[in-house]
């Protein structure tokens, strides 16, 4: 199944549901393989368990729906939580479900609409690319709780990468590189980022200017 996938995904195209879909087949191929894993273990360096970051990954896909749905101001009207204390392979197929639902507003909204989002006025390409990050990223830290390796092929990081972090190294891995953009991971040179964020505004309104943190390197 991966490999199809792979195939049918272009690095090089605007993100759409299309990217969506099979980022969350990625996350969920892998989280049902550790379904017999305890998914109330603490992840490293956070303060969610395995389960909770689960249900967060959900959460957000949710709320960017609502959030390209609204327009340009925020919404804050509702309380909208996915419960992490259900089982996790409901947990699983909440991503899937709710990966589907951002996936048909990202590629039914009207062309050039824009959603609020607090590292700026997103697009549909842009909101694609943030479901993809956050289900792509969150998988990861649900495996280094578990106590598990989740890399996903080139063909699903790279497209985040390009899309919400124009600034990053473009001679490193892909998907190296979209963890230290995430704080995650350091890279090479370049120390753990801590105040990171996304540029998730149509590319041509990036100013080419270099994100101060993540251009630091040690001396």
């Amino acid at each position: 199944m991966v490999s199809e996938l792979a195939r049918g995904a272009g690095n090089n195209d605007p993100m759409d549901g299309s990217n969506l879909l099979q980022s969350a087949r990625v996350s969920a191929t892998f989280l049902h393989s550790t379904l017999d894993l305890d998914w109330d273990r603490p992840i490293p360096d956070m303060t969610w368990s395995v389960r909770e970051v689960v249900a967060h990954i959900s959460d957000v896909l949710l709320w960017y729906a609502t959030d390209l749905s609204a327009g340009n101001l925020e919404l804050s009207t509702m309380d909208l939580k996915v419960r992490p204390t259900d089982e996790p392979a409901e947990l699983i197929r909440t991503i899937t479900t709710f990966s589907t639902v951002l996936a048909l507003v990202v590629d039914g909204v009207p062309p050039g609409q824009r959603g609020w989002h607090p590292d700026g006025l997103a697009d549909s390409t842009g909101f694609a690319a943030m479901g993809c990050d956050e289900i792509l990223v969150h998988t990861y830290d649900a495996a280094r709780g578990l106590g598990q390796e989740f890399e996903p092929f080139e063909v699903y990081s790279q497209p985040v990468l390009l899309r919400l972090f124009p600034w990053a190294p473009k001679d490193a891995d892909p998907w190296e590189a979209l963890l230290w953009a995430n704080g995650r991971v350091e890279l090479s040179d370049r120390p753990r980022q801590v105040h990171w964020h996304r540029h998730p505004a149509p590319l041509d309104e990036w100013d080419g200017a270099a994100d101060a943190e993540a251009s630091g390197r040690r001396s």
